[in-house]
Formats: structure tokens, C-alpha cells, sequence
């Protein structure tokens, strides 16, 4: 028996709880009239909409339940509250995790022969939201125009060549479906609970605007190493649960094949500290600096299966 065998039937229960209270933010969200009203349900959102990416989270690791089947439907499924293709999200993360910190992958530098503006800009993006808004607009752009998803198009941004270097190109015919599902799903919540559509842009900006700004809050100022180049972080107790210990991510980076139920655990075995989020994400607003230091991506190129 496994170490760490998968908590499966718990997360499928938590699953369940995320989806019923989304779908509850969504219902009240047709009937709120008041500024204060939308602006409870945007912070309500940020919570169970970044819960419900951690749980999506387990099963891009293939960790949400032993049936690849099943681990791979609830992913999809729980992506679209993103709204996103799973399969596109699961690409980036993998990828993420063999380019954290290499000069693929560090968005607090600019390198020799990069735009300074540029890389600001895409800092910046990343703090207030807009990292977001450039997936969700991805689910156009894998339906409409999927024949863009090429090296050639992003040669202007580092990263995102990567990216495309590693994007398993066998995804793609699911990665369009996916994304068409996601325009749908959100057409038919907004039109079957009859939300105006500003109220649920409204409310959807307090997970965009939340999720973005926690993506390289973990990695800012860390080592230049693939795995090391990461902190465990806390914010508050019940907050840290409700989004599945993603906060421990330095573990998580050693182990990324563990359960978000065992990180705590891990962690104390190895005697690990954690720093305080909020810090860590103002000291982002410094913005990059010119780097000083090369690292190579030693899996650049490599396909994610």
C-alpha cells in the first residue's frame, strides 16, 4: 500500500461542496442590486473559486483519484468554472514545473537583449489579474484560430515559446473541445440563472484577480532552481485548507506527486518554514530587475505527456 494513497472519496466530497457553493454565489449573484452585495460575492468567489483550481490542481497531477478516467473528467469538469481547457492548463503546469526559475521561467529578471517594458508589463499582468484574463481568452483562440498555438507566433516572449515547445500537440483536438465547453458552461450559467452580465463579471473578477496574483508569489526571489526556487507561504489557517494547502508549494514542488493532504505533514518531517503570503506579494510590486545570473532549462523542449 502507497505512503500516501489518494483521499479520493474526499475529494470527491469536497468537490461536490465547491461545486454546490459556486453554484449558490451564481444564484444570488441574478438577484444582488447593491454594490456591496456584488462586492461580498466577488470575495466569496475568490475563495471557492481558488478552492475549486486547487482541487482541478490534484487531478493535473493525476492525483484527484486513482482512475486516470475519472481523475482526467473531474479536472475537465472543474476546469470550467476557470474557465479554461483542462488539458491547456494541465500543459502549463507540468511545464511549470520542469521551467521554474530557468531564464524560461522567471518573470522577476529581464535578460540581456529582452525589453525591460516588457517584462514589467507582464509582472504587472500577473498582479492585478491580467494573467487571467489572457487564459480565459485563450478558450477563443483555441476554438476559432487553433492554428496560432506555434512557436513562430510567440517568439517575442520567452516564455511563451516554451511553452509552445512543449505543448503535446496529440491535446489539441481535446484542448478546442474543452475550450468550446468552457464558452458554453458559462453561457448557459448566466442564462439559466439569469445574472446580469456585469454582476457576473463582477463576481468572476475576485477569483481572477486573486488567482493571478498568487502565481508567482511562491517563486518571487527564490533560488534559480527548479525545485528549490520556491517558498512555502501561509495566510490564515481556515483559508489555507479551504484552497488544499496549496500554500505549502516548496513541498509540493519536492513532491509534486503527493496529495494536497499530506503537505503538512511533510513539511513538519522536514522541518519546513513558512513566510506570509501578503509580504511576499507586495515586495512584487518592486517590479524585475536585470539579471545577473543565466539558467539554463534543462528540459527544454520536451514534450508534456
Amino acid at each position: 500500500m502507497s505512503e500516501f494513497p489518494i483521499p479520493w472519496r474526499l475529494n470527491f466530497t469536497i468537490a461536490a461542496v465547491q461545486v454546490t457553493v459556486a453554484f449558490a454565489i451564481f444564484r444570488l449573484a441574478a438577484f444582488a442590486t447593491q454594490w456591496w452585495q456584488l462586492a461580498l460575492l466577488a470575495l466569496s468567489f475568490a475563495l471557492i473559486g481558488n478552492s475549486i483550481y486547487a482541487m482541478m490542481h490534484e487531478a493535473e497531477h493525476g492525483i484527484f483519484c486513482p482512475s486516470r478516467r475519472l481523475n482526467d473528467g473531474m479536472g475537465t469538469f472543474l476546469a470550467l468554472f476557470f474557465p479554461a481547457s483542462f488539458h491547456l492548463l494541465r500543459q502549463g503546469h507540468l511545464g511549470h514545473h520542469l521551467r521554474n526559475r530557468s531564464d524560461d521561467e522567471a518573470f522577476d529578471f529581464y535578460f540581456e537583449g529582452e525589453t525591460p517594458l516588457w517584462k514589467w508589463l507582464q509582472l504587472y499582468g500577473i498582479l492585478s489579474g491580467f494573467f487571467w484574463l489572457t487564459i480565459v481568452f485563450s478558450n477563443v483562440i483555441v476554438v476559432l484560430i487553433p492554428s496560432v498555438l506555434k512557436r513562430r507566433f510567440f517568439e517575442f516572449d520567452r516564455p511563451s515559446a516554451a511553452f509552445m515547445d512543449s505543448l503535446n500537440r496529440s491535446v489539441l483536438r481535446r484542448i478546442r473541445c474543452e475550450g468550446g465547453a468552457a464558452i458554453a458552461f458559462h453561457a448557459a450559467i448566466v442564462w439559466g440563472f439569469g445574472i446580469p452580465v456585469l454582476s457576473y463579471l463582477c463576481v468572476y473578477v475576485g477569483f481572477g484577480v486573486t488567482w493571478s496574483a498568487m502565481q508567482y508569489v511562491h517563486h518571487f526571489g527564490t533560488e534559480r532552481d527548479v525545485v528549490n526556487g520556491s517558498r512555502n507561504l501561509w495566510i490564515w489557517k481556515p483559508i489555507d485548507w479551504m484552497w488544499l494547502h496549496h500554500n505549502w508549494h516548496h513541498t509540493h514542488h519536492q513532491r509534486p506527486t503527493v496529495s494536497w493532504y499530506y503537505l503538512p505533514r511533510l513539511s513538519r518531517e522536514q522541518g519546513a518554514t513558512r513566510e506570509f503570503l501578503i509580504w511576499h506579494y507586495l515586495r512584487m510590486w518592486r517590479g524585475p530587475r536585470q539579471a545577473t545570473e543565466r539558467v539554463e532549462n534543462r528540459y527544454a523542449g520536451r514534450v508534456i505527456r
